[in-house]
């Protein structure tokens, strides 16, 4: 029964707003996170991701001019075994924070495991989220090790604990990349409120993670498998291609 109860009580994100402009033209009449990965909408991995680790109460976060086809694409989740999926509406592009910070009603002082909308993984986070399940409060990331640790979010190390995160550093302290998943208890909304809008005007989600990293309360899980954003057109191939492989598929030559 513990383990049912801890289910009931965690909740999902998707972040899918934006406007996509590094996807310009492809995105001058859609959403990027409808745009295609193999064969689904980029939408469907990030949901499927948290229903295959056990969260089935998820919103989505859209934005844009499109964000009415999310609602006829997704509907109420019935394709994922959902019941119901909520939806809220991030104007204009205030960053990674900004788009959690509309989700707050929703979390309802509940622990929330939030994807953003164009990561796709090989494998499944269910050992993550039960580790944070079990943890009493703070935060957990996911880490990948990669090889142009300088495009993402990075990690810190003193030993085995997090001491910090960079974001898009010239001289990576680490090679382990922040990937977009995101394991917050209910004072991430209290974090975001006290954060300051960074160079580009954002709100940015790797000040919340330092924040957690401050009061020590921050921990993390290495992701099994591949991974990849799909926000460039050279990362959009990499995903199809990543996918088309793992369905033994042929793939275009990268």
């Amino acid at each position: 029964m513990q383990a049912v109860s801890y289910v009931l009580h965690m909740k999902g994100i998707v972040l899918a707003g934006g406007t996509g402009s590094r996807l310009t033209p492809l995105t001058k009449i859609t959403n990027k996170h409808l745009l295609p990965i193999y064969d689904k909408p980029m939408i469907y991995y990030p949901i499927q991701t948290l229903v295959d680790a056990g969260i089935t109460d998820i919103m989505v976060v859209t934005g844009g001019k499109n964000s009415g086809d999310f609602l006829r694409l997704l509907a109420n989740g019935k394709h994922f075994g959902l019941k119901h999926i909520a939806y809220t509406y991030q104007e204009g592009e205030g960053g990674i924070a900004d788009a959690l910070n509309l989700c707050e009603h929703f979390a309802d002082g509940q622990k929330v495991c939030v994807v953003l909308g164009d990561n796709i993984i090989e494998k499944n986070i269910r050992s993550a989220v039960d580790s944070f399940r079990a943890q009493e409060n703070g935060a957990r990331i996911l880490l990948k090790e990669v090889t142009d640790a300088e495009r993402f979010g990075v990690a810190e190390f003193d030993g085995d604990r997090i001491i910090g995160i960079e974001e898009k550093p010239s001289r990576p302290k680490s090679q382990y990349a922040v990937t977009g998943i995101y394991l917050y208890d209910r004072t991430v909304f209290e974090k975001i409120h006290t954060c300051k809008p960074s160079g580009r005007n954002e709100l940015e989600i790797t000040d919340v993670n330092n924040a957690y990293i401050r009061e020590g309360t921050m921990t993390y899980s290495f992701l099994d498998g591949w991974w990849t954003d799909a926000g460039t057109f050279d990362s959009l191939l990499r995903a199809t291609n990543l996918v088309a492989r793992s369905r033994g598929e042929g793939v275009v030559p990268e």
